[in-house]
Formats: structure tokens, sequence, C-alpha cells
């Protein structure tokens, strides 16, 4: 960058990289687009914090008010909310690459398990920041899926009490919520994707093919941002897009005590409601969840512990890994259409 001098992000790249592990179909830019939506969350979400009530009896009408009288209020939440359900897609799709491509293999394994506690992180501040509208709609987080908690042995109930603020769902819950979703969960995650970040340098940046001589082509980092530039500006482009023309979801206040009855999950997790129709709670909302997560878990220290197939897609010495992986991907998203169905 002549004439010019380098800033803080530019330096967060290496000098190069290969230039095949660099093109954008082999990453389809998904960690960097994930990082970028959470700072959209981070900037959103800050200025939500000015106007929005956590208590039972104001958190619906501080939304409402957010909505339709704070200027520009409705905007901010729309990005927001669909920052939060992009980010949710994104992070998944990130696994599934990471996994197709053999990004998981030694020395990226540990790198492999923070990304998937992030994976989990997302869905739970999602599933938090679900809970803050305290409308009508979010009923299933509220009592099924709070009430999942007390299923957990021998720390079921007590971890009940401090997610939710006590005995049963009531005024501290809301403060309760919104602590996890400001303190609780954010500032973990923001740690977690730094590691995460600092951990790809470590470990010799984004995957890819052993070397071959000095003959591999290399792709400069002035190139790499440059491609990043672009990339987040058309997806900051299609955010504003969808938050102008398709509001955030909004209901009337949620009464207590709350019903279960005709409640519905949020979309990512409509697959454990489908599964609570027909198996007990235990079984449905913890164990094969928990199943699930330890299946990815052991893909890298188990499944597949062979170095060779890196970066390579759908590569052989991964196939059952990859097998695994779009087994559990189908499965949620049946589950998902089949209580989309109902």
């Amino acid at each position: 960058m002549p004439g010019q001098r380098p800033n803080f992000f530019y330096h967060l790249h290496p000098p190069t990289i290969p230039k095949r592990e660099g093109s954008f179909r082999y990453t389809f830019g998904l960690g960097g687009i994930s990082v970028l939506l959470f700072l959209v969350l981070a900037v959103t979400g800050l200025l939500l914090t000015f106007f929005y009530i956590p208590t039972p009896d104001q958190a619906a009408d501080s939304i409402q008010i957010i909505t339709y009288q704070v200027p520009f209020g409705w905007l901010v939440r729309n990005l927001h909310y669909w920052a939060a359900q992009w980010m949710v897609i994104v992070v998944a799709l990130h696994l599934l690459r990471v996994i197709f491509t053999g990004a998981y293999k030694l020395p990226r394994r540990t790198n492999y398990i923070i990304g998937l506690v992030l994976l989990v992180g997302t869905l739970l501040l999602d599933f938090t920041g679900y809970v803050l509208r305290w409308d009508a709609g979010t009923h299933w987080a509220l009592v099924v899926g709070t009430n999942l908690i007390k299923d957990l042995p021998v720390l079921g109930p007590a971890l009940y009490q401090l997610i939710v603020g006590g005995s049963q769902i009531g005024g501290a819950t809301t403060i309760r919520f919104y602590g996890w979703h400001l303190f609780g969960l954010t500032i973990p995650a923001l740690i977690l994707i730094v590691w995460h970040s600092f951990k790809v340098r470590r470990d010799g940046g984004i995957s890819h093919q052993p070397r071959l001589g000095d003959h591999t082509p290399r792709l400069d980092r002035a190139q790499l941002v440059k491609t990043e530039t672009v990339v987040a500006l058309l997806v900051l482009a299609a955010l504003i897009f969808i938050s102008i023309v398709l509001p955030a979801p909004i209901g009337p206040v949620a009464d207590l005590p709350l019903p279960a009855e005709a409640a519905q999950a949020p979309w990512f997790f409509l697959w454990v409601q489908a599964l609570l129709r027909s198996l007990p709670p235990f079984v449905a909302g913890i164990f094969i969840p928990i199943g699930v997560l330890a299946l990815l878990l052991v893909i890298p220290y188990w499944v597949d512990r062979r170095k060779d197939g890196v970066a390579v897609w759908f590569n052989r010495p991964g196939r059952v890994a990859q097998i695994i992986t779009i087994v559990i991907f189908v499965g949620l998203i049946a589950l998902t259409l089949v209580e989309l169905g109902q």
C-alpha cells in the first residue's frame, strides 16, 4: 500500500497467504462475515440499551416506543434482529465449510472447538435476545425453553433459578435475561472471537495445503483486505435493505403467568420443539442436543485424526466426518420443516 499508512485491520492479516485458499470460493468469507455481523449487533445493541426498559411491565412497551417513536429506532431494531438471524446461519455455514474442507485437523483442532463453542454462544445470544421482547411470541422461550433446564441432573433446579431469577418466571426474569444477554454471554463471546481470530493467525493462517516449494502462488494481504472490504460493504448493503423491507417481529405484551399452549419456539429451536411432541423433555431437550454437540466435538479427535486432506473440499480422509455432519444438519432441517408444517 504505497503512500498510505497501513491500519490495524491491515496488520491482522499475514503478509501473504496461498492464493488458492485465499479465494472467495474456498471460504466464502464466512468467518469475516460472522465477525462483521457481531460488530453490527454490538453497535445496534448498544443503541437499543438507551431506550429498552428490562422490566415485565415495560419491556414490550419500550420496544413499541423504539419502533414507532424513536427516530430511526425501527431501523436500528431491524438491523439488530436481522443481523442476529443471519449470524446464526452464517456461523452454521462456517462450521460446514470447516468440516467439508478438513480445516479441523491439526494444528487447528483447538480452534475448531472454540468455533463450536461460539456457535452455541450465538444460539444462546439469539435466544436471550428473543426473550427480551417479552411479548406473546416469547411464550415458548419463557416457559418451555427454561423448564428444560430443570431436567438437567443434579444442577437443573439451581441452574434454573440462576438463569430466571427465582423458582418460577417472574419480575426478576427480564432483568436476569438482560444481564445474560449484555454481559454473561456477549463478553465471553467477544473474548472467544478474539481468541479464535488470534488462533487463525497463530496456526499459520487459514487452513491450506502443504507448500509445493517456493512456486506456490501467493496472495498479498493488500489484495485480501480489498476483497474483504468489498464483501463487507455488500453484506451491509443487503442487511440494510432487508431491514428496510422486512420489519422485525413485534407482538402484544406477555402477561404472567404464561401459558405454554400454542407457543412456538424461535426458528432455530423448532427442531427441539418437534422432538418434544413425541419424546420426554429430558431426551428431546437435553440428551439429543448434547449428543449432537458431542458428535461434532469428537470429529478431529476420534472420527478423523489424519493430517492429509486439508483444504480440499469433500476430501476422502474426512468422508466419515462429512457424512455425520450432513446427517445431523439434514435431520435438524427436516425436523424444523415438519414443525413449521404443524
